[in-house]
This record gives structure tokens, C-alpha cells and sequence, in this order.
């Protein structure tokens, strides 16, 4: 899951909202990565990964591409 607030302070929010239903639910303890700056979170559950960005760290690392499927090229699709 990729999502985007709108300043660090955004970010540590959603992510520490996020953790708490989560241990709320009873889905135990994720493993957390950046919370301090709040600049990019990665949330890991084991099942799932929250990767939680400021925009302008959204755009820069630009994950969605890295975990796009690859297109194919148009004359092997014939």
C-alpha cells in the first residue's frame, strides 16, 4: 500500500493511527522504519507493507513504478 500525507507531521499521524487500530484489531506489532523523521514510513505486518511519504519523497523514489508490472513492447503482443 503506498499512501501520501501532507507534511512529516501528516505522516508520523497516519502511521501512528495506523499502528494503534492495527494493535487494536489484534494484528500484533509491525516493524517501523522512519517514524522519527516522518519523512517516508515503511510499515511491515509480514502480510502487508504501508509505505506512508511526504509528496515530494513520493515523487523522487516514485515506488509505484518499481512495483509496476513491466509492459511488453506492442509487436509482441501479436
Amino acid at each position: 500500500m503506498v499512501v501520501s500525507g501532507r507534511s512529516s507531521r501528516h505522516v508520523s499521524a497516519i502511521c501512528e493511527h495506523l499502528l494503534k487500530d492495527m494493535k487494536d484489531e489484534g494484528f500484533g506489532s509491525a516493524r517501523v522504519e522512519g517514524l522519527e523523521t516522518g519523512d517516508w514510513v515503511l510499515i511491515d505486518t509480514g502480510d502487508i507493507i504501508v509505505h506512508v511519504f511526504r509528496p515530494e519523497i513520493r515523487v523522487f523514489y516514485n515506488i509505484e513504478k518499481m512495483w509496476a508490472t513491466p509492459e511488453m513492447p506492442e509487436d509482441t503482443l501479436h
